[in-house]
């Protein structure tokens, strides 16, 4: 008589485990060191953290009492420091009976912003709403015009500031970026020349280097009686030291491409710009889109160095703040706390986004 084969399921491998027991006891509890090492780590942790809290939050101060905050010095935190010199620290030197006009453009800007960032906005419309908008920001932030009072850009300060110099500054920085990337793989040597120069340049000298040239020795250079505005000054600064180091993101994105990619474009006949733009740059800037977050939350962050040319941003506001008061300076550690948590908060978004974007590239490299 034929027997048919048939086979049985297959069954899991003896002592396999899954779950949250299983993880723990496979990279927390996997030896006896492991487990002393596992149980002395959260022990230190527990009490760290139970301390921060008792600093922090049970024995903290919120309001703006300097009397309860002198007592628990050194026991709770002084929270109240940001109540009495949050606005001064957010706002800078801008006038106090102006503050509604940063907090708009500075709303506006970051809208259209987070808009940009969204591929369903991504028309030909957009760059007339970022022209919409500059134009916007700008006459809010100046007045002079509609009946608002002028105020100078040397008042200019605190989040509104940083926000504008980090958003303005790499929007021009990262399509100059692109064409020093290019031009230092151009076959024509003056171009790859002088892009090389301009690259080895700016990445030879830090950022307050270039600040305190653009701000204090550019002016020497210029015609008698011609005079341009410290913060033009200061985003030209980082815009080009921005692109130098951009420039060399992009550089590595490029060369990361396989060569077959460009024969390919010229046995369709493409041509220079129509390779560059429709096959090389999307596949490059794709590559390399977290060293290039890297450079935006690390320029984001340099923003605070533009306090040498007494433009105070976020950091430079809060030495401002505390420095004219020494009532309150004694609590500056909570202060720098609070924009740290500013800080934190923009760049964590920003790291966000730039995980958002890997993804969804990556959709396209799956086969």
């Amino acid at each position: 008589m034929q027997r048919t084969y048939q086979p049985i399921e297959a069954r899991p491998m003896p002592g396999q485990q899954t779950g949250a027991i299983a993880w723990l006891k496979a990279n927390l509890f996997s030896s006896v060191g492991n487990s002393l090492m596992t149980v002395a780590l959260v022990a230190v942790a527990f009490w760290a953290l139970s301390h921060a809290l008792d600093w922090s939050v049970f024995n903290a101060v919120f309001g703006a009492n300097l009397e309860a905050c002198n007592n628990l010095r050194g026991i709770g935190a002084c929270w109240g420091v940001v109540a009495e010199k949050g606005r001064l620290i957010v706002m800078g030197r801008y006038p106090d009976t102006e503050h509604w006009r940063p907090v708009i453009a500075t709303a506006l800007m970051l809208g259209v912003v987070i808009l940009s960032c969204m591929p369903r906005f991504w028309n030909k419309a957009l760059p007339l709403v970022w022209v919409v908008m500059l134009a916007v920001y700008f006459t809010l932030m100046k007045g002079g015009v509609l009946g608002l009072t002028e105020v100078p850009t040397d008042q200019w300060g605190g989040l509104p500031l940083t926000v504008m110099l980090t958003v303005v500054s790499m929007t021009m920085a990262f399509p100059l970026s692109i064409f020093v990337a290019l031009g230092r793989r151009s076959n024509m040597p003056a171009i790859k020349t002088l892009c090389t120069l301009y690259v080895e340049l700016i990445r030879g000298v830090p950022l307050i280097t270039v600040l305190f040239m653009a701000s204090f020795m550019l002016p020497l250079f210029m015609p008698h009686g011609v005079s341009i505005d410290v913060l033009i000054r200061v985003v030209v600064g980082i815009t080009l030291f921005s692109a130098a180091y951009m420039a060399e993101v992009v550089r590595g994105g490029l060369q990361a491409l396989p060569k077959g990619q460009t024969e390919a474009a010229a046995t369709l006949g493409l041509t220079y710009w129509q390779t560059q733009l429709k096959i090389v740059l999307p596949q490059a800037l794709t590559t390399v889109v977290p060293s290039l977050m890297n450079t935006f939350i690390g320029m984001f962050k340099d923003t605070s160095l533009v306090t040498i040319v007494s433009l105070y941003e976020l950091t430079g506001a809060l030495a401002l703040a505390l420095n004219a008061d020494a009532d309150w300076r004694p609590f500056k550690l909570e202060a720098y706390f609070f924009i740290t948590l500013v800080y934190f908060v923009f760049c964590f978004a920003m790291s966000r986004y730039s995980l958002w974007v890997e993804k969804r590239t990556a959709v396209s490299k799956v086969r």
